[in-house]
Formats: C-alpha cells, sequence, structure tokens
C-alpha cells in the first residue's frame, strides 16, 4: 500500500525522523492558510499523487509569496499530472503539501527495500541525490552505498557510519546520520513497510539533516496489524478494479494487455500469462481467484474482467484441485448469464471434476470456447483476440 509524502512524514516525525514543516491543503484556500501559518517567505507547494517524478511534471514548485502560493495551488489542483510512473494518462492532483522553504546545502538520496536474497533489509545511500536514482543505479552504480542489515541483530551504529563516511559526512553530521538512519531502520521494521525512500536527503547549511522528500510503502499481508496505517489508504489514487478485487478476496492487477485472465493459483496465473507472450498475446491483467474459491467469488471476478474495456478476449485457465472445475464452470455460467458476454470467451479446465465442469459449459446457451492445454487456449484467446 503506498501513501502520500505529507502522510509518510507524519510517520517520520512519530520516529524523530526530521523534516520541514508543513501543512497538507485539499484546496486553494488551505494552501494559502497552511503558507500564512507556516510563516516565513519561502514556501514549497507540492502536488500529492502517487508516483515519483513529480519535480520534473512541474508538481513540485517554489513561492515567495503568499500570492504565488495561491497561483501555485490554482494551477496544480484539479490538473492531470504525467510523470514517468503514472504512465501517459497521468494522475488527477486532488489533494497539495505547502511546506517550509528549506537551506540546502548538499542533496544526498537514502533509502530501504527489503532483500528477498538475503532475508533482510538493505539499506541504500548515494550522493548522487535529487535525481532518478533509476538512473545512478544503471549508469553510476559505484555511487550507489549498499548496507546488508541482519534482520535478528538489527543495524548496527558501525553500519549507519558506514553509509554517514560514504556520503562524505563528518564531524557532528556522522552522529545526526547514525541516529537519523536508526530511526529509520525501526520505522521500517515495526510498520512493516516494504519500502523507504527519502529523495532528496538534505544537509542544511547548519550541517543538519533533513528528509525533503519521503516515500513509504506497506507490505499489504501485514495492514491487519496496523489499523492505522490502514486508515491513510487514498483510494481515489487506486485502480477500481483492483479495489473491488480486494473487497472479494482475489488478487487482481490491472496490466496494458487486451486478453483478460482468470487463474487458479499465483504461479499458474504467471505461467498463463507468459504463454499468452510467448504466442505474441499481452495479458490485460493478473487475477488468481484462489484455491477455495466460490461460484460467487469466481462471477465478481468475471465481471472484473469485462469491466475493462480494453479486453477483447477472456482466457480462463483453470487446474481443479481445492477449487473443483464444475464449480468454475458454474461460476463463469451465472456470471455470463448477469452481465453478458461481449467477448470471446476461452475456457481450459483440468483436474478435479474436469468432465462435469466441461459438460457444464458446453450445455450452458453460450459460445465458450473449450481449449485442451494452456498453450491451445493461449492461442484460440489471440486469434480471437486478432479476429
Amino acid at each position: 500500500m503506498n501513501i502520500h509524502e505529507y502522510q509518510a512524514k507524519q510517520i517520520f516525525r512519530e520516529y524523530g525522523v526530521t523534516v520541514p514543516e508543513g501543512t497538507p491543503a485539499f484546496s486553494v484556500d488551505e494552501a494559502v492558510a497552511a503558507a500564512e501559518g507556516l510563516g516565513g517567505d519561502l514556501w514549497v507547494v507540492k502536488a500529492q499523487i502517487h508516483a515519483g517524478g513529480r519535480g520534473k511534471a512541474g508538481g513540485v514548485k517554489l513561492a515567495r509569496s503568499i500570492d504565488e502560493v495561491r497561483e501555485i495551488a490554482e494551477e496544480l489542483l484539479g490538473s492531470t499530472l504525467v510523470t514517468h510512473q503514472t504512465g501517459p494518462e497521468g494522475q488527477v492532483v486532488r489533494r497539495l503539501y505547502v511546506e517550509s522553504g528549506v537551506d540546502i546545502a548538499r542533496e544526498l538520496y537514502l533509502g530501504m527495500v527489503v532483500d528477498r536474497a538475503r532475508d533482510g533489509v538493505v539499506l541504500m545511500a548515494s550522493t548522487e541525490g535529487g535525481v532518478d536514482i533509476e538512473d545512478v543505479a544503471e549508469n553510476t552504480p559505484e555511487k550507489i552505498h549498499k548496507v546488508f542489515i541482519d534482520s535478528l541483530t538489527g543495524m548496527a551504529d558501525f553500519q549507519g557510519r558506514q553509509v554517514a563516511f560514504a556520503l562524505g559526512l563528518e564531524g557532528k553530521a556522522v552522529f545526526k546520520a547514525v541516529k537519523f538512519m536508526k530511526a529509520l531502520y525501526k520505522l521500517f521494521v515495526e510498520k512493516d513497510a516494504s519500502i523507504v525512500e527519502i529523495n532528496p536527503l538534505v544537509v542544511t547549511g547548519s550541517g543538519d539533516l533533513i528528509a525533503l522528500d519521503a516515500k513509504v510503502n506497506f507490505d499489504d499481508n501485514a495492514l491487519y496489524r496496523h489499523p492505522a496505517v490502514e486508515q491513510l489508504r487514498d483510494v481515489s489514487e487506486e485502480d477500481p478494479a483492483e479495489l473491488e478485487a480486494k473487497k472479494h478476496g482475489l488478487s487482481y492487477v490491472s496490466l496494458d494487455g487486451n486478453i483478460g485472465c482468470m487463474v487458479n493459483g499465483a504461479g499458474l496465473a504467471m505461467g498463463t500469462m507468459d504463454i499468452i507472450k510467448h504466442y505474441g498475446g499481452e495479458p490485460a491483467n493478473f487475477l488468481d481467484v484462489g484455491g477455495g474459491a466460490t461460484k460467487e467469488t469466481v462471477a465478481e471476478a468475471f465481471k472484473i474482467i469485462t469491466q475493462d474495456e480494453a479486453v477483447k478476449a477472456i482466457f480462463i485457465n483453470i487446474f481443479g484441485g481445492i477449487m473443483k472445475c464444475d464449480v468454475i464452470a458454474d461460476g463463469v455460467v451465472n456470471a455470463v448469464q448477469e452481465v453478458g458476454l461481449s467477448v470471446p470467451l476461452v475456457v481450459r479446465l483440468a483436474g478435479t471434476n474436469v468432465e462435469l465442469g466441461k459438460k457444464i459449459l458446453d450445455e450452458s446457451p453460450f459460445d465458450i470456447v473449450s481449449a485442451d492445454s494452456m498453450a491451445d487456449g493461449a492461442r484460440k484467446a489471440i486469434e480471437l483476440t486478432e479476429g
């Protein structure tokens, strides 16, 4: 789960991670009031969307007067911001964050992610802050310093010092950096984060470290332990189809293709998408109905797929184990009866009660194409899409 920058900074404050003073705003008047409340003569007005690259897209602007704050707020609120992470459709700006200006001496990068190969957290730091860290990783990987943290012992002071020295910090700044990084690691672990990123982390003229930006993502599977974090979810920033799937216990991810997929089991779903790609097609989604789905769940999954206007054919690929083929077939027929069938439907069934499932589909009044294998189903779905 993603949250906005201002929400991430609220959590940072709870853990003693230094951030600039700022106030969220949902209207132009609130943005002006926020600047007036912060005081000073320099403010930063930031669009709040769940995507990086806001600065390059014009979503982060400096204001040197209250009138400028108003003008920027009027320009940003309700606009569509297109960044390298939003795709060409962009994201509508519905909220802003007004922040006090900071005396920036240096810009650094600091991030933490889960390293699954080492079963722990990797701390990454770079002197190349304020730019796309992906470009740094690709073009100058030697500029990214990594420290692997043992999940049992946690982050040690010496590891923090290693990173501080790698960033060129000296004197009291090293001590501040160690304290800063250990607080960030504590946040990462206690909140079940999947990524914590600060770009840029700035060193001020007085030698203080401040998180000028903040990105925090959380492990969806651990949200039940963090109801307060769950409350930070902004559904307007999420795919409506993915939200609807979540309500019914379905694992769904929208993709850019035109062949809708319904599969039981994450591994089989990945294999199904791979074989569609292998034969020249493009999957429109990842959808795993799970091993214990009911016919009602299957019907809901079918509805979600058909609501995607990009879908030109549907490929249902089921291996019956706990999830019996006849249950899938019942669910498909019920769904087609309810929502109709506007695109070709290919179904491949195998496993428990496969003959009964095929009989249900064959005896239905709908034009459902049967497939003998994954490859056969993928090829037929692609052919029907092209036709």
